[in-house]
Order: C-alpha cells, then structure tokens, then sequence
C-alpha cells in the first residue's frame, strides 16, 4: 500500500543555524515542499535583512545536501520597535508573517514582549493589519504551567476583537479550550503538532520522567489530546499542521535545566500516516498537512516548489540517536526514537 502527498507543508519549524541547521535541515527538506521557519535564534531574526541572510543560510544548506525544491518561509521576531518603514521592505521581500513570543515563554524569547498589549506594540499589531501581515503567537501567559495557554486566550481574543482584519494564529494549540476560540473568532486560526495530538502529561512523567517528551506548550491532559486529535484528524478547516519540531543535543535534554523542545522532524509524515490510518481517517492527511494551510496564510502554489511524497506502508524502525557529527557537537534524541512505524518514506 501506498500513499502519495502533494506538497505538504510545516508550518511551525526550528532549524537552528550552523551544525545544526546541518543536520537537521534534511529530514524536513526530503518531506515537505515548505517550512515556516521559526526567528527565535540566538540573534533573534528582527529585520529584513537578518531573515534574507538566514533565508540564504537555509537555502545553501538544503542545496549541499542535494534538495534543491524545498522553500522556507521566514518569518519577523517582533519587537515593539518594529516600525513602518521595516514592515514594507519585509512585505516587499515576501515576508508575512511576524512572530510575537511573549517574553520568556520557551527557548530563545529572552527578547520577547514582555507587556503584549501595551500601546506599542498595539501600534505594531495595527501595522500589521493595513499591510496585510499574519500573527503567529506563542500563547502562553506566566501562570500554572497547565494552564498558560488558557489564560492567555483573554489576550486573543483582545487582539481578534480590536483588529479584525488582522490574521491571528494560536501557535502550537495544546489546550482544548482553546478550539472553543478560534471557532468563535473569524480572524483566528491554529497550528498543531505531532505531538500534541499523539501523546499527553502522560508521556512525560506518568511512568519515569521522560525528558525528551518535554516541551512548551506543556503537553497536557487526555481530554486535551483528544480534542486536539479529532480536530487534526476531521482536517478542521482553521487548523494546518506545524511540527514545532525543536532539535535539542541529547546532552541540554538530560540537564537540571532540561531543554523544552521535541524532536519530530525525522518522523513527522510516517507517524501521522500512522495515527490517521488508525482513526480511519488516512484520506483527511492531506487536507491536514497541505491544502489547510494554502488557504489560512492565503499562499500561492506557483511560489512553492511542487512535490509529490510518497509513503509506503512498510515496517521501519526510528533510529535512536541522531548524530550530529560536525565538531563532535552529540546526539539528538527524536520523537518515538527505537519504535516501529508502519509507513516510511519512500
């Protein structure tokens, strides 16, 4: 048996930079024809200059590696600073979609807004709106860790409701609350990942601590999971798939501080082949992983490299480690590292 994709698409990605855009580029150059990459570097991407240079870094990177039809989206870290005359040059370089990580919130937002809806950044938000710019948000407030992204959603809402022609996206949804807004705002839409449909706290600390299932938005209950699962698996049409897939060295996952951020990129397409077979609902997965998202960030197809990926219905085994050999950097655990899945590339 096989399945063949049209040009899926991961709209939530992080690559790193240097090695480790390396090593990890491949896995999702050889899957999908697109990525939005994530800004949240160590030099955070808060220009249009800064998200070209790492747009060619991206570009000679998949290029060595041999795949020459994968495009990355960037994307603006937004600062309150952000200004007009930024806006239009990054409009005109086909960037649209600006990134806005509350400060603190996860891994690399040391820079991030620290009062959302002050009048700054509202002044932003307005840009935004007039040239035709998307919100992409990490929506998480400072509270009780299994609660942040509901009390967060008041700010949404917020945002939805004082600018309504402003295209707004719950980035990474987690909570099953959270469902209940976007179906209730026009202007608000959501990414979710593998993970948060597949697994729950459960997965994390229901057994022995498993750090490499640790990540922000926290994966939270089973009534969260299912949620969030009928919503991927029906193709909902607010919601496109964004891996969220975060390399970590094996090494910054088992540290007292443990690296909030999984892995998901070498298994993204034969695990959701897998659980969208077993929910007998294998004919929705390309809504999911493509046509969803050409509508919600209005994208044209004659921009995107046309591919087509083909999985075959074939036991295979998910390495363990992946290695990343430039300047015996370590490992990188992946997502359901040693289990067998029933699809594989093709």
């Amino acid at each position: 048996m096989t399945l063949t994709l049209q040009n899926p698409l991961d709209m939530h990605l992080h690559l790193r930079e240097g090695a480790m855009l390396d090593s990890v580029l491949p896995f999702t150059a050889q899957a999908f024809s697109a990525a939005l990459v994530m800004p949240n570097l160590k030099t955070p991407i808060t220009t249009t200059d800064l998200a070209l240079a790492y747009k060619k870094q991206i570009l000679e990177s998949a290029t060595k590696s041999g795949y020459t039809d994968f495009m990355p989206f960037m994307s603006i870290f937004l600062t309150p600073s952000l200004d007009k005359n930024e806006l239009q040059k990054a409009k005109l370089n086909g960037i649209r979609i600006l990134k806005l990580y509350p400060k603190g919130a996860t891994t690399g937002s040391e820079n991030g807004v620290s009062e959302i809806l002050d009048d700054k950044t509202l002044e932003v938000f307005a840009l935004a709106q007039k040239l035709g710019f998307i919100l992409s948000i990490h929506g998480e407030s400072n509270g009780f860790c299994m609660d942040r992204e509901f009390e967060f959603l008041r700010v949404f809402k917020h945002i939805a409701t004082n600018f309504p022609e402003l295209r707004i996206i719950i980035e990474h949804m987690s909570d099953r609350r959270s469902l209940e807004v976007i179906e209730s705002y026009e202007n608000l839409y959501a990414t979710l990942t593998l993970h948060h449909i597949s697994m729950n706290l459960d997965d994390v600390c229901g057994g022995m601590l498993n750090p490499h299932h640790f990540c922000k938005p926290m994966l939270k209950t089973k009534k969260d999971q299912q949620a969030l699962l009928q919503a991927a698996l029906n193709a909902h049409p607010k919601v496109s798939f964004g891996s969220d897939s975060a390399p970590h060295l094996e090494s910054a996952k088992l540290s007292p501080k443990g690296a909030a951020g999984i892995f998901s990129a070498p298994v993204l397409l034969p695990a959701l082949a897998q659980l969208f077979e077993e929910h007998n609902k294998l004919e929705n997965l390309q809504a999911f992983v493509s046509d969803r998202a050409f509508g919600i960030y209005g994208l044209d197809s004659a921009n995107i490299p046309q591919k087509s990926v083909r999985l075959v219905r074939e036991p295979s085994i998910v390495p363990s480690k992946i290695n990343i050999p430039f300047h015996n950097m370590g490992d990188i655990v992946p997502l359901f590292a040693d289990k067998i899945l029933q699809w594989r590339l093709d």
